[in-house]
């Protein structure tokens, strides 16, 4: 059997649990107590919630009390697309929603609006501010979301932006942050965002814990998940605690390192791709003309096929992934590529890599020779193995 070592390069689709988190689940899932409960064991797990909230907001800039705690970023997503907030004394409901088209799918399955407006990007995937400059004054005081960055590209959106345009439009913003939180600066306020989503599990947390934060002032009358009242009323179940607590922890220790990781990152994805061009100077890197995350990487080949790449690197210790989506063995295109205009057989060939706070100069070396494997074999006009 091979004692290869495996290098992860799919820390977008998920990252590995950090330390900090693993020990803050351990002695949550040690305790007992209903957070809702008044006597002392209650009153300790309700403390946990708490610190974890406080450690969330952080990461964003944000007041506490303003973090809602839910079961993912999918689910923090349709929490906030709703025409049913309320600003302040304002109570009028916003006019439609308006998102980018390379957005995640449950923003652009539109929540509980009954209607999507698209807004179109550019050949480098970043929102075409003209175009959204058009629509929100054709639509009275809309809710607009988009991305902090982008999962399969790693291209960084002009949220600043963005926000001046929606606001002078008197509409709402939602940023989904869960690929840009822990990895760059992600302050809502600088940033002008009015709603944000986070994910537990991109930053080193556990899966299946998220949260939404709103702007202090804003309100949502009509919770999503209605029943006890929790999380103030916002989003009704008992808590998980022992995810929420493994959630904060991450957080609080990827806003300590976030500065160092991400210059380790940007310099390993630097030379990760000056190598897949030296072996293949007609690889195209998409989003390379754009401000990108410092570890994503979403590359083609002319002629290669994504799902043959992905079996080659994985037989040769290479976790990667595919900038399409396969599912009951048909490939899908990536929407993302599609609305940038990218040729459908380049796209097809698509493959992402994504970095972490570990990622070594190791595991670079180890994609760029499984590359030249691959490479290879695609100029020779073979099949691709290990």
């Amino acid at each position: 059997m091979s004692t290869q070592r495996r290098s992860y390069f799919d820390w977008n689709a998920t990252a590995p649990l950090r330390a900090e988190a693993r020990a803050a689940m351990q002695a949550a899932l040690a305790a007992t107590g209903n957070a809702s409960s008044v006597h002392a064991e209650g009153r300790a797990a309700r403390a946990l919630i708490e610190q974890a909230r406080t450690d969330v907001a952080a990461l964003v800039g944000a007041e506490a009390k303003t973090v809602i705690f839910t079961a993912g970023g999918t689910e923090a997503n349709a929490l906030a697309l709703t025409p049913q907030i309320e600003a302040g004394a304002d109570k009028a409901l916003r006019g439609g929603l308006l998102v980018s088209a390379v957005e995640h799918p449950s923003v652009l399955a539109g929540g509980r609006f009954e209607r999507v407006e698209i807004v179109p990007v550019d050949p480098q995937g970043r929102v075409d501010l003209v175009q959204l400059q058009k629509k929100v004054e054709e639509i009275a005081r809309p809710l607009v979301s988009v991305m902090l960055a982008n999962n399969e590209t790693g291209v960084i959106q002009p949220i600043r932006e963005v926000a001046a345009i929606v606001h002078a439009a008197g509409g709402l913003l939602h940023v989904d942050a869960v690929q840009g939180a822990g990895r760059v600066a992600c302050d809502m306020a600088a940033l002008g965002a009015d709603l944000m989503t986070m994910s537990a599990h991109k930053i080193g947390g556990p899966q299946g814990a998220g949260a939404l934060v709103r702007r202090a002032d804003l309100h949502f009358p009509a919770p999503l998940i209605r029943g006890g009242g929790q999380e103030r009323n916002y989003r009704a179940g008992t808590e998980n605690v022992a995810a929420i607590a493994g959630f904060g922890a991450a957080a609080k220790a990827a806003l300590a390192g976030r500065e160092v990781a991400a210059a380790r990152m940007a310099a390993l994805r630097d030379r990760i791709e000056a190598g897949l061009r030296a072996e293949s100077p007609d690889v195209v890197i998409f989003g390379a003309g754009a401000e990108r995350l410092p570890n994503t990487i979403s590359f083609s080949k002319p002629g290669m096929k994504a799902e043959t790449a992905i079996i080659a690197f994985d037989l040769n210790g290479i976790a990667v992934s595919s900038g399409s989506a396969c599912s009951s063995g048909k490939v899908q295109p990536s929407h993302v590529l599609a609305a940038m205009g990218v040729d459908p057989a380049l796209a097809g060939g698509a493959i992402r890599l994504s970095l972490g706070w570990d990622t070594t100069e190791d595991d670079a070396g180890n994609v760029l020779n499984a590359w030249r494997k691959v490479a290879s074999a695609l100029s020779k006009g073979r099949g691709i193995a290990a």
